[in-house]
């Protein structure tokens, strides 16, 4: 019922649909005062007890291994000098190259960076891949700049990174508020810095890169599939039926809205949906597809013609039964997971449940794919990318998906095993995969000197 086909009406019949559903709201602390990069050392005490890695690792785990801040001025078009704050925070690497992304938003703070590097270092080791992790991000809120004005931030901010980012040393890639061309024109910038003999060998720099200027093909649905892959996984071991299940979805950006699309392939009906502009609802089913295009003229879900207008606790406590965060952190706490009427839990963004929305949704019953499994799609294939970069290669989409597939279900099934074997939730058991083999690299290679 998904398909690109005559959507149905909604309940609410009125000439005019309500718009005034309230957004989700960012919140830079937790139920409990804690910043993100509190709660994030809270759930990695029980991974760490979980995993029992060397008391070293433990130590060197706990804070990121570098933390860069700079200010740089942007002139904006009307002829004013404005000061920015940009931050590039690399947790660690004896994986190798640091990796993650740059995002611009109002609400980028040195600890929501410093929380996220740290979760790309346990997303990539948990899906194998050759890399630590990192975070960037500028404090800005991208609406409010014309694209000559996001440039000149982009370009400027990469020059003062300078020599801290590079192909085999840290490697950004898009994140929220940022896309291809923001990638492109970091690589540009870099490239630029050197000598003309060398800039060829550079691509690898960035990656998410749009297709004519070295990107990989998938790599914008990434995280999107991997999601997808990640719940075809506990449909799988759960005999469980898409085909007429129904979800709901938070923030209807690339990853929520990729997502959808493809959940609407497999026969799913997205019920519900809610983003900064506000929430919508139609019980009998919302073409994901056509909403994507209105989300793409308007920029967000408030006013959707063929859905009625709900609040944020209507949202959650719609029936479905399976439910994709794919907004900001900090958006499930203990309230919002009594709410849901759901099986499962996916999530799309990073860091979206509290700690107390975890022991809820576990009391509850409601299963949780954690973050570092479940949105690692787009890192799986930015490291794919990479590789093409550094071989001069092009992989066609049947390629990057089927290599993909691999990644994330090699991955799910490590995560489900351990969680099976420590008896520990699934988050826990993400968490101690990945320190485990961190745990692993150090013990082979040491603390020099």
């Amino acid at each position: 019922m998904n398909s690109p086909k005559e959507t149905k009406t909604p309940r609410n019949k009125s000439a005019a649909p309500a718009t005034t559903a309230a957004p989700s709201a960012f919140n830079p602390v937790d139920e409990h005062g804690r910043t993100f990069f509190e709660v994030h050392l809270e759930q990695l005490a029980g991974a760490l007890d979980a995993a029992s890695p060397a008391s070293s690792v433990r130590k060197i785990l706990g804070q990121p291994k570098n933390q860069i801040v700079v200010n740089f001025p942007v002139r904006r078009d009307n002829g004013d000098v404005e000061l920015l704050t940009g931050y590039r925070i690399q947790h660690n690497n004896i994986l190798g190259p640091y990796k993650g992304g740059i995002r611009y938003s109002p609400h980028v703070t040195q600890d929501e960076v410093k929380a996220l590097a740290a979760l790309m270092t346990y997303k990539c080791s948990l899906a194998g891949l050759p890399f630590g992790g990192a975070k960037g991000g500028v404090s800005l809120d991208p609406k409010q700049y014309s694209r000559a004005e996001l440039e000149r931030v982009t370009r400027r901010f990469t020059h003062d990174l300078g020599s801290n980012i590079g192909p085999e040393y840290d490697i950004p890639a898009p994140d929220m508020g940022t896309n291809g061309q923001t990638m492109v024109w970091m690589m540009d910038t870099y490239m630029n810095g050197l000598g003309p003999q060398n800039k060829n060998a550079v691509r690898g720099v960035v990656t998410g890169k749009t297709l004519a200027s070295g990107g990989s093909v998938g790599r914008e649905k990434a995280t999107g599939q991997g999601v997808m892959y990640c719940i075809d996984q506990w449909a799988e071991d759960r005999n469980f039926n898409l085909d007429g299940s129904r979800y709901i979805v938070q923030g209807f950006g690339n990853v929520g809205s990729h997502a959808s699309v493809l959940m609407g392939r497999a026969g799913a009906s997205l019920v519900a949906v809610q983003d900064q502009s506000g929430a919508i609802l139609n019980d009998e089913g919302i073409d994901p597809v056509d909403l994507k295009q209105y989300v793409g003229r308007t920029g967000g879900v408030a006013g959707y013609p063929h859905a009625e207008a709900v609040s944020r606790d209507e949202f959650f406590a719609t029936r479905a039964d399976i439910f994709i965060p794919a907004a900001l952190e900090f958006q499930l706490g203990a309230h919002e997971a009594e709410l849901l009427k759901v099986k499962m839990v996916v999530e799309g963004a990073n860091g979206p449940t509290t700690p107390e929305g975890d022991r809820t949704l576990e009391r509850r019953g409601i299963e949780v794919i954690p973050d570092i499994l479940a949105n690692s799609g787009g890192v799986i294939v930015s490291y794919f990318e990479w590789v093409q970069n550094k071989n001069s290669a092009s992989w066609d989409l049947r390629e990057v998906d089927e290599k993909l597939k691999a990644k994330i279900v090699a991955a799910y099934t490590r995560v489900r095993d351990t969680a099976a074997e420590l008896n520990v939730s699934n988050r826990t058991a993400a968490l101690a995969v990945a320190i485990r083999r961190l745990d692993e690299a150090y013990g082979e290679r040491g603390i020099f000197p």
